[in-house]
């Protein structure tokens, strides 16, 4: 029977004829059978939560990059409290005039910039430029301040606002520069968002003709675009009513788009190659090709879904708002693409049939789920594991070796294009007040202590000036310090400081301000960093263990995809840190990696590994239970699962390797590292390693103690 024929012929035999579906099969023969209930509650879905889609960007938060509970978030909340808003989230507006600030135009662009700060009810109290304080030593920089008198989410929305009409006040003698760190947010955010709008714009064609290539087909290439579709129109909508409830970071929603892109094309890819396999190739009437292609491709799907979901929640340890919010956006689009996979495709597929291979490339056999080129490779893997094995794995211990001297730190201004405002404010608060003035220090101590702690900071090596102390009017009985460190805010050396005024400063006085924010995030990472790492090593094991009832090669599993991601952030080093290839990416290097990056993308990257990991051993588990012989296993699952891996991985890498075009230097790492990362998973560890170490281990490979089966439920990927 041809697919055009399929196409014409409808099926009419009963369900109930085909035995043994699993529970996944029995879903999809209920969804097929349902298909009217299961369309509309998917439009209604859709629809229901596309309504606040179009507001994410507007709704979702800048802020959130502060370890809660810290001592710096502490001060920052008590400043905006009882100091008008003089808080680190505070507005600082740079005017800057050659001729001066009191010639000119400087004093009306001064009053005017004043009056538009004051008609924000998001400003708390606007503090006026001081002379030998916020005016500089020549007289030509004034800094006007406009507290906070918002959370910091609200701060970046006003300062995304408020930007653009300050610098409009800008004469041909006067610039006007909005910068601190609610700008700072705003105008990388900003930056962000249009370089992932460019990033998109130039992956979606190379992803069509990618998918194209991969499904053979025109309209079966379109179902992975569909899931995606769907799963990000609910998720933002999703995420929009989230923040009404908690502070969601713009970033989950960046990260979200990515990650449903590329898990909606796995998924669909697993699906659609074997239904086809089922339908076209074995001849099976529908409701038995859906049960069985559930049961199988489905049953992989639903494990790898989980697996990214539980390698996520690790982030959760992590106490910042950003992280966890980045991290439950980008699950929570998982879950809808996973339900999209599970009940809207098997229902598509269904209803297309024959017409899923309407525009097939000619050379394409749409009924093969073996593929014939990726067995020869099995069959090679299988006569030469040591050549091939010990090749994969000599790259990737030599590409994982320099991550032993990867060093982070939180970003530095220079993640900003030249132009923006906010660094443009910065550099000019640098050159007129001196290095360390973009990053002055705010001390909360008690009335009684005031005098001691301005003695203490006069006295630090690392304090360049001190501001007289400022007693809060409304009686709380605490004053604010502001000292003026002698080096830039990102330079190493400043967390010595703080760590040293901590120590030394009288008792009650508390250390804070934007770049202390910085420091005690990284501290707080630094200090979870290793335990998300070991949860997420235990969880992959257990999820592969319980998939696969296989301790040895559950393990085994658990251990290449470390390896792999320890390789990509050996890369990491090289690119980033030491700067290699960094003017072929056009970015300027830090001398170290952004601090959120490890355990961010060490959960991104580990999931994505475990993905591929799941389906590979998914499929040599099938042929295990199948035909019982390590052969078997180990030559089908690279014939079977080969094409899928490597047509997603090459999806994944195109994707990802289009974000190192981003303006902003964090949307290159990510794209970098997880492109490296899925290239090197992909081609070197699932299509050579891990088939290398089913060859080596054998039967052995899938033992189970008597003890630990009993313990185990049973899961079988077999089908009758």
């Amino acid at each position: 029977m041809t697919a055009t024929e399929l196409e014409r012929t409808p099926d009419t035999t009963p369900a109930g004829e085909y035995p043994h579906p699993g529970p996944l099969g029995r879903l999809g023969i209920w969804v097929i059978s349902h298909g009217r209930i299961v369309a509309v509650a998917w439009v209604l879905l859709v629809v229901g939560l596309g309504v606040f889609a179009p507001s994410v960007e507007k709704n979702l938060s800048g802020a959130g990059w502060q370890a809660n509970g810290s001592q710096s978030v502490q001060v920052r909340q008590l400043a905006q409290e009882h100091f008008g808003g003089n808080a680190s989230s505070a507005i600082q507006v740079v005017v800057h005039a050659d001729g001066g600030v009191t010639t000119g135009d400087a004093p009306a662009v001064l009053a005017k910039a004043t009056a538009l700060l004051r008609g924000d009810d998001r400003i708390g109290e606007v503090v006026a430029p001081t002379p030998g304080a916020t005016v500089s030593p020549d007289g030509k920089t004034a800094i006007i301040l406009a507290g906070a008198g918002s959370d910091t989410n609200e701060m970046v929305r006003a300062a995304t606002d408020l930007t653009p009409q300050l610098q409009a006040l800008s004469t041909d003698t006067v610039t006007v520069s909005p910068t601190g760190s609610s700008v700072l947010w705003s105008d990388f955010n900003h930056a962000n968002l249009s370089a992932m709008m460019k990033s998109e714009m130039v992956s979606w064609p190379i992803t069509l003709v990618i998918l194209v290539i991969a499904f053979g087909a025109l309209v079966a290439a379109g179902l992975p675009l569909l899931l995606t579709m769907a799963g990000l129109i609910a998720s933002a909508g999703v995420l929009v009513l989230v923040n009404t409830v908690v502070p969601v970071s713009i970033w989950a929603m960046n990260f979200a788009m990515m990650f449903s892109l590329a898990l909606g094309i796995d998924y669909a890819l697993f699906l659609v190659v074997r239904f086809r396999a089922a339908r076209m190739g074995h001849k099976l009437p529908m409701p038995q090709a859906i049960a069985q292609t559930m049961d199988t491709a489905g049953k992989a799907v639903l494990l790898s879904g989980v697996t990214v979901l539980v390698s996520l929640s690790a982030v959760m340890i992590v106490p910042s708002p950003s992280f966890r919010s980045m991290a439950g956006g980008i699950m929570i689009s998982v879950v809808f693409i996973l339900a999209a996979t599970l009940t809207l495709l098997p229902l598509v597929l269904a209803k297309l049939d024959g017409r899923l291979n309407r525009f097939a490339l000619p050379w394409v056999k749409v009924s093969e789920h073996r593929s014939p080129a990726f067995e020869r490779w099995g069959e090679r893997l299988w006569r030469q594991p040591a050549r091939w094995g010990l090749a994969a794995l000599a790259i990737l211990i030599a590409l994982a070796i320099p991550v032993f001297g990867l060093t982070t730190a939180m970003p530095s201004i220079k993640v900003l294009p030249e132009d923006a405002s906010a660094r443009v404010g910065y550099d000019t608060v640098q050159q007129a007040f001196g290095d360390g003035a973009p990053g002055t220090l705010q001390i909360i101590a008690p009335n009684d202590a005031a005098t001691a702690t301005v003695e203490k900071l006069r006295a630090d090596e690392g304090i360049a000036g001190v501001m007289p102390a400022l007693r809060a009017a409304d009686g709380s009985g605490i004053s604010l310090i502001q000292a003026v460190p002698r080096v830039d805010p990102s330079d190493p050396s400043l967390a010595a400081t703080v760590e040293r005024l901590r120590t030394t400063l009288p008792a009650g006085a508390m250390v804070g301000g934007a770049a202390v924010e910085n420091i005690d995030l990284k501290s707080e990472i630094d200090r979870t960093t290793p335990w998300v790492i070991i949860t997420v090593l235990v969880l992959g094991f257990a999820l592969l263990l319980f998939a696969l009832q296989a301790p040895l090669i559950a393990l085994l599993g658990t251990l290449a995809s470390l390896l792999s991601t320890l390789a990509a952030f050996g890369v990491a080093r090289l690119i980033f840190q030491e700067g290699i290839g960094a003017s072929f990416f056009g970015f300027e290097s830090q001398g170290f990696l952004n601090a959120w990056a490890p355990v961010f993308f060490f959960a991104m990257i580990f999931a994505i590994a475990m993905d591929y990991t799941v389906f590979l051993l998914a499929s040599a588990k099938e042929h295990w239970e199948t035909d019982g012989t390590a052969r078997a296993a180990m030559v089908g699952a690279v014939a079977h699962s080969g094409r899928v891996i490597f047509a997603a991985g090459g999806v994944m890498v195109a994707v990802f390797f289009t974000f190192a075009l981003s303006g902003p230097l964090p949307p290159k790492e990510m794209g970098i590292i997880l492109g490296v990362a899925v290239l090197l998973d992909a081609f070197l560890v699932r299509l050579v390693l891990l088939p290398v170490l089913l060859r080596v281990t054998g039967r052995a490979a899938w033992a189970c103690p008597a003890w630990l089966r009993r313990v185990l439920p049973t899961i079988t990927f077999a089908h009758d």
